[in-house]
């Protein structure tokens, strides 16, 4: 019986500001679970980008660390002696571009060679290269440094990738 009176009631009241608030509601809703998503992807994607470039950067200095033009005639010892030549901008320029040259001219980075003691410290770069508002992605591989015949140390090889032109 009561429901009879609630199907056959001619005097049903319209409330369109209830409609409204919902609606508004629902596109609120809807607007910040967007942004929220939207922040999540661009945050993953400069994760997953900087990785990419992380690994990019420990492959080169890898490859840096173990290249032929930088060691004595011991195997795996970097020599300091061609470590001051090459780190030189007036006499290292033709040993730079060998070095540089087997990699891809899409990518700008330099190196530094660090002894642990820190006494003794060389930059190497393609070409000056500032870094100020530029992000820079760097990865260290550990070396041997031999300053002279009789004298070897232990050292870092690291490359910084700049975050310039990418994307």
């Amino acid at each position: 019986m009561i429901m009879s009176l609630f199907i056959n009631d001619e005097r049903g009241l319209l409330e369109p500001q209830n409609d409204l608030f919902a609606t508004a509601l629902l596109v609120i809703g809807f607007v910040v679970f967007a942004a929220i998503m939207s922040k999540t992807y661009l945050t993953y994607d400069e994760h997953s980008f900087a990785l990419e470039n992380y690994e990019e950067a420990s492959r080169i200095a890898q490859s840096v660390a173990s290249d032929e033009l930088l060691h004595t005639t011991s195997p795996g010892i970097i020599s300091a002696s061609v470590l001051d030549h090459i780190s030189d901008p007036a006499s290292g320029t033709s040993m730079r571009e060998i070095l540089f040259s087997s990699f891809s001219g899409n990518f700008e980075f330099s190196v530094e060679v660090v002894t642990d003691d820190e006494k003794y410290q060389w930059a190497i770069e393609q070409r000056p290269i500032g870094t100020a508002n530029n992000d820079v992605i760097a990865a260290s591989v550990p070396v041997v440094i031999e300053l002279n015949p009789a004298e070897s140390v232990a050292g870092t090889l690291t490359v910084k990738m700049i975050k310039r032109g990418w994307i």
